[in-house]
């Protein structure tokens, strides 16, 4: 029952405190020592418990008048903060289970698959659960007899604050408790089944280097900054289509009681192709994989948004996007090691940096998080969106259209034009790969 400006707010204040804290994780990733666990595992064993805490208090409504912003606020960003002391780690594991290329690529493939599978799993969860609360909308005021419009509409609330409110409350509570539930039991199966490889990571002829001076020569290599530039604006195009599909299924289309099996579609959808897109990316180049998955996207965009609203359309673009959505995360995921073996080749004194390279990746997933669902709020709030109505202003349509459609297409042609320029190919990558085993 918060208002939108302050979601918009919790938002944005996370993701700038996220700005702080990855690249500090990184930081101290960077300078922690090799244990009998290895050097990242203990970063994960001891940041599930509080993790799991924070995110269940971020579903708990607090039975307090005022302070509630501050509430969601404060427990959103230690969320923020512990979910990077998993992820940053998590994500670097890639670097130090092998050292040969197609490994990587492979770990990163069946990575990439579980994470959208582990998407699938929570979206089907929460929606689930969630979604067995039947919510009843408010009818605009214009459509209510004038003389009993006040009358009406707080029997409504009444109704609606005494019943199925607490019913959803209860609802988002019970989905939070199983989806921690999930987060621990994955943990442990990764604690007790990888084992990272010290020997991986490491060149004979490193010398350690002071954390600045490697987040300069992190931050100063072309390649990296060029790549992050590409997936920033990308994912950004993907959030706002994921972020919201449900609402533009709900009331631009008309598909109330569809959009959680839509939005499964997706999420099936781009589970079932990453094995694809990483026979593609084997077969024909990173590169090429990039412009041909990503760009896939853009007819399908184009349809939904032209057409009349048709059920049959609607799950032809979800099954489409979730082709791309697969290729847009898997790709620049992989890309990330070989930008990470270009750097070793021309700072071959340098060594450890490789958290710091993935703790501003992990960032910029959730920057561009954090933007499409500010952009969304915001731009739904000044186009007049009614909380739980039965229907919405032909504003809000025409808003929500853009941010499924026009919006996204843009953004995946500017993506597409940075990866443009890209500068490791397969042939540049293949250089890289002989000459780092001779300099090993």
């Amino acid at each position: 029952q918060l208002d939108p400006f302050y979601a918009s707010i919790i938002l944005f204040v996370g993701r700038a405190w996220d700005a702080v804290t990855d690249p500090m994780v990184g930081f101290f990733i960077s300078k922690t020592s090799w244990t009998c666990f290895g050097r990242l595992m203990p970063w994960i064993i001891f940041s599930t418990p509080f993790a799991v805490i924070s995110y269940f208090l971020i579903w708990f409504v607090p039975d307090i008048s005022r302070g509630q912003v501050m509430w969601y606020l404060v427990f959103y960003c230690i969320f923020q903060t512990l979910v990077t002391c998993f992820h940053v780690p998590y994500s670097a594991l890639t670097m130090f289970i092998s050292r040969e290329q197609s490994e990587r690529d492979s770990a990163t493939a069946y990575r990439m698959t579980v994470e959208v599978l582990g998407t699938v799993l929570g979206t089907a969860i929460q929606g689930q659960i969630v979604g067995k609360v039947v919510t009843p909308c408010i009818e605009s005021p214009l459509f209510i007899d004038k003389p009993n419009s006040s009358v009406a509409m707080e029997e409504l609330n009444m109704t609606h604050d005494t019943g199925s409110l607490t019913d959803t409350r209860n609802a988002y509570m019970i989905a939070a408790g199983v989806i921690v539930g999930l987060y621990v039991l994955c943990a442990v199966i990764l604690s007790v089944g990888v084992r990272e490889k010290r020997e991986s990571s490491e060149l004979q002829s490193d010398k350690p280097v002071s954390f600045f001076q490697g987040l300069k020569l992190v931050m100063n290599h072309g390649a990296y900054i060029k790549l992050i530039a590409g997936f920033l604006f990308t994912s950004l195009a993907f959030m706002l289509l994921e972020g919201n599909f449900a609402l533009f299924c709900t009331y631009t289309l008309g598909f109330r009681n569809e959009f959680q099996n839509i939005l499964l579609a997706i999420m099936l959808s781009a589970t079932l192709t990453i094995p694809l897109w990483q026979w593609f990316l084997t077969r024909f180049g990173k590169k090429t994989a990039v412009y041909v998955g990503i760009s896939s996207a853009i007819p399908f965009l184009i349809m939904v948004a032209v057409l009349d609203s048709n059920l049959i359309v609607t799950y032809i673009v979800a099954v489409a996007a979730g082709i791309s959505v697969a290729a847009a995360f898997l790709l620049p995921w992989s890309m990330l090691p070989d930008v990470i073996d270009d750097f070793k080749l021309q700072h071959p004194d340098s060594h450890g940096h490789e958290a710091i390279f993935f703790s501003f990746y992990v960032f910029f997933t959730k920057f561009t998080s954090g933007v499409s669902l500010g952009i969304s709020t915001l731009s739904l709030d000044f186009a007049g969106y009614q909380t739980r109505g039965c229907s919405q202003p032909s504003e809000v349509n025409f808003t929500l259209k853009m941010l499924v459609s026009a919006v996204p297409v843009g953004l995946i042609l500017l993506g597409l034009l940075l990866f443009k320029l890209y500068p490791i190919d397969e042939e540049k990558r293949r250089k890289n790969k002989k000459a780092l085993q001779d300099l090993r």
